[in-house]
């Protein structure tokens, strides 16, 4: 799998909070009215202005607080296709590969600017920075999570699947 997108860098301890409000939880059986508020309170433009296969690229502890899968969700209904980070609240990580978001964690994401284009190689472990000319090497996700990021989210492999073991 080789994804290839436009970077939008955040800074770190982005919450599930900051990522979908909680005055918009009203919202959340209403998954593409919820999106257009994703972030707002971080960065205005981003919803209104985020493209397909866009991809995030955030410092330490992003999506920590709240369990909210929805959080998670919103990324995928904008079309963000992938998440870069030094690091991951552990049960947000798991929300997003739950729903086939791939989650990268990298140490030299300060060497990744906003609007940077990159192409990650997911199989391969290797993030080309197109912008600059840098390669990054990350730790590859194991072949189980990268075969439910394969098929769109751990319900998409039940129901082509059925029983699995892991």
């Amino acid at each position: 799998m080789i994804l290839k997108g436009r970077v939008w860098k955040f800074g770190d301890s982005i919450s599930t909070d900051d990522i979908t409000p909680g005055r918009f939880f009203h919202l959340r059986s209403n998954l593409p009215e919820l999106a257009k508020h994703t972030l707002e309170d971080v960065r205005e433009d981003f919803a209104k202005n985020v493209k397909k296969n866009d991809i995030i690229v955030a410092g330490k502890n992003f999506g920590l607080g709240s369990s909210r899968e929805h959080a998670a969700r919103v990324f995928k209904v904008l079309g963000v296709s992938c998440i870069i980070a030094k690091s991951f609240a552990r049960i947000f990580f798991r929300n997003c590969i739950n729903i086939g978001m791939p989650l990268i964690e990298l140490k030299e994401v300060d060497k990744i600017n906003d609007g940077d284009i990159l192409e990650i190689e997911l199989e391969n472990g290797i993030i080309k920075n197109q912008t600059s000319s840098e390669s990054y090497k990350f730790l590859q996700l194991p072949t189980f999570v990268l075969n439910i990021v394969k098929h769109g989210g751990i319900e998409e492999v039940i129901r082509k699947f059925g029983n699995i073991e892991v």
